[in-house]
């Protein structure tokens, strides 16, 4: 199963202010720990929404709106994507983000598999997904 970590921004990310050096070894340590378990795909934090933009859908068309967003509640600033045995695993994981200040929170959710929507789509398009996908991830190991 698939797992999505999402650290939420803060008036700091937002900021463009970035992580103290004992903050970077944490994380450094942190990630380095779910590499040796094996179970890290993907980990990345994200620039301030002012670098961004937002897409909605207007009268049958695509608008763009640039960033900054006023919400910083709703906002990401990085996530892990892990890959564990089930939800429980994930969970180990994620009440071990370092960093997090009094009132913080990481949101974990479940990532879609290919083998979820059997019965829904067409076993063809399923052995596709799967196909693509064991070419282009790593194994998991531990």
């Amino acid at each position: 199963m698939r797992f999505m970590i999402v650290v939420r921004a803060n008036s700091d990310t937002e900021a463009g202010v970035m992580p103290g050096p004992e903050m970077f070894e944490a994380m450094g340590k942190f990630n380095e720990q779910m590499i040796d378990a094996g179970i890290m795909l993907a980990a990345d934090g994200l620039h301030p929404s002012n670098q961004g933009a937002r897409i909605i859908q207007k009268g049958g068309k695509p608008q763009v709106i640039d960033g900054p967003f006023a919400e910083t509640k709703e906002l990401i600033a990085g996530y892990w994507i892990i890959q564990v045995k089930d939800k429980g695993e994930a969970l180990s994981w994620a009440t071990r983000v370092p960093g997090m200040a009094e009132g913080e929170y990481v949101d974990l959710f479940r990532v879609f598999e290919a083998a979820d929507f059997a019965g829904m789509v067409p076993d063809a398009a399923i052995a596709k997904e799967e196909a693509f996908r064991a070419a282009h991830e790593k194994p998991i190991t531990g």
